[in-house]
């Protein structure tokens, strides 16, 4: 699928970052919705943006979609001012917002070849980018459907669809499986890691986090519109605890082993569990064989030292305070 080369003047997109804003800042009267957020999206990245409602999701996103301007600070998208060259930018964008409008009396094809002409393609192309997309969305027994009677499921995979017309570089999916039924939510994600692999940068906000966890390589965690982690989705553990949780198993009783590595150097905090023992390192460089090797000088014997998987769910109610705008 290359529905982008039927597009008119596709700006060319230069070497560097998907995205990058500095000191982004968006306010509404005294209301500062955005504080002064540096975020980088790098080419490739399939992005959770994660949040509580009114955390300022929203507003990133329809500001690097050009729909709003920010207050203060700067946002590129592939070196592109969202502001000063907002026409490129619509180019090298999809947006797909938490709630779309669809023409529900309108047919399938007949919805994806006016925004298909929106963006200039060529009417002789657009029938086959139209098949193209709608292939890649899993629509194509429904290319002939009046959109209102589709499912909520079909209806949120044709407005992927529509984003996808003019084969734009990065998505900007605002909560894309809201109200999905369980079948329907696996099958969005199974497309949107397809198009990664075509090489699209994705940004997707959703509340289900055990599925961003799973679908993506880089998050970022945000609060009162002020950035709290970006980074690896492996690491944003890092701001929950001083240094890397381990888990360890002994022959002897969890209190015991904990009693033990309680204040050894190296070591912050000591937790027994049912039937094991978390450890908190006192460092992000601390080396986790002091754990083996204090417990093995007391005398006790080690059956399982492991890192503690912690899940994203668990880091958002460890880092955010539940506050809201």
């Amino acid at each position: 699928m290359n529905p982008g080369a039927a597009s008119a003047n596709p700006p060319p997109i230069p070497p560097g970052p998907a995205v990058q804003t500095s000191g982004l800042t968006r306010a509404y009267g005294t209301m500062t919705a955005l504080d002064r957020l540096d975020l980088t999206v790098q080419r490739g990245d399939l992005f959770g943006f994660i949040g509580s409602n009114g955390a300022g999701k929203t507003t990133t996103l329809r500001i690097l979609a050009t729909f709003l301007t920010p207050s203060a600070g700067t946002a590129r998208i592939f070196d592109k001012d969202v502001v000063a060259e907002a026409d490129q930018v619509r180019h090298l964008i999809g947006y797909m917002p938490d709630f779309f409008g669809v023409y529900k009396d309108m047919e399938v094809t007949e919805y994806l070849d006016f925004f298909g002409a929106c963006y200039r393609i060529p009417a002789e192309r657009r029938e086959r980018t139209v098949a193209d997309v709608l292939e890649l969305v899993g629509l194509t027994g429904k290319r002939g459907s009046v959109i209102g009677a589709l499912s909520r499921g079909m209806q949120q995979r044709l407005g992927l669809a529509r984003v996808l017309i003019h084969d734009p570089q990065l998505l900007l999916l605002d909560e894309p499986a809201s109200g999905l039924d369980p079948r329907a939510r696996i099958e969005m994600m199974a497309i949107l890691q397809e198009l990664r692999r075509m090489g699209k940068t994705i940004i997707i906000s959703s509340h289900i986090l055990s599925e961003l966890q799973a679908l993506c390589n880089r998050c970022a965690i945000i609060e009162r519109g002020r950035l709290i982690y970006s980074g690896p989705v492996q690491g944003a553990a890092g701001p929950a605890s001083a240094g890397p949780v381990y888990l360890v198993r002994s022959h002897s009783e969890p209190e015991t082993v904990a009693r033990c590595l309680h204040g050894a150097e190296g070591i912050l905090e000591a937790s027994p569990l049912e039937r094991q023992v978390r450890v908190v390192l006192a460092s992000p460089d601390a080396d986790p064989s002091v754990i083996a090797r204090t417990l093995v000088q007391a005398g006790l014997g080690v059956l399982e030292l492991k890192p503690e998987e912690v899940g994203l769910e668990e880091v958002f109610l460890r880092v955010t305070r539940g506050e809201t705008q």
